[in-house]
């Protein structure tokens, strides 16, 4: 099928790709500023888990805009612009924004029921949990379960961009070429992986996955109502 853009050409920084960057920068400066006065915004607006106190429902919005450091920030926002930008062109800001904070939503809900599992089979039955030279009532631990940053919406992204440019060519390190086909199927099966045997990382692996599973499912839901290109 051929992709359809907008009459007014393809722009390398359309207006919901721009503005997301700048929200995703501006906030990571204020919680730079905020550090000073000994405020942590990643703790207010960051998600925590369901069953905490410091649960907000507002977080699983605010989460995906917050990120845990400059290298964090840096390769989410690289990659929301180096992909989002031609799904923006192909499919207009409203639905380029829509599918980018459902996927966000998505991974944030997906990881609140991983952490509710890992709670139920592990944890319920303790009062306290030993971390390393600290051992913290649970009720702390719980508010400590706190999830940041657009990487699940920009898995979603990248879903979306490996089935619109399945043969597009991706340049691994600038050098090796693969289709966005394998690129995408090989971060899902890493992620996946990641998530099963690595589970203390502290990296969302399965917030990742959520992003992609809510973006296919929307994607799906176009296709059936031939919307999606």
């Amino acid at each position: 099928m051929s992709q359809q853009f907008s009459p007014n050409g393809f722009s390398i920084l359309p207006p919901v790709v721009k503005n997301l960057l700048i929200i995703n920068a501006l906030l990571y400066l204020g919680t730079l500023a905020a550090s000073r006065f000994n405020i942590d915004l990643n703790d207010i607006l960051g998600l925590h888990f369901f069953m905490a106190s410091d649960f907000r429902p507002f977080q699983i919005i605010t989460y995906m805009f917050m990120h845990g450091g400059f290298s964090h920030l840096f390769f989410n926002m690289f990659a929301l612009w180096m992909f989002g930008n031609v799904l923006e062109n192909a499919w207009g800001a409203k639905r380029f924004l829509l599918f980018y904070l459902i996927c966000g939503v998505g991974a944030g809900l997906t990881q609140e029921l991983v952490q509710y599992i890992q709670y139920s089979v592990s944890l319920s039955q303790y009062d306290r949990v030993n971390l390393g030279n600290t051992i913290v009532p649970m009720s702390d631990y719980l508010n400590m379960m706190t999830t940041v940053g657009a990487s699940g919406a920009v898995y979603g992204i990248l879903l979306a961009f490996g089935m619109m440019f399945p043969n597009s060519l991706i340049y691994l390190y600038f050098a090796i070429p693969i289709k966005a086909k394998w690129f995408v199927a090989g971060y899902a099966v890493i992620e996946l992986f990641s998530g099963l045997a690595m589970p203390g990382d502290h990296v969302a692996h399965f917030a990742h996955l959520g992003g992609m599973l809510f973006g296919l499912l929307l994607i799906l839901i176009w296709k059936k109502k031939g919307r999606f290109y």
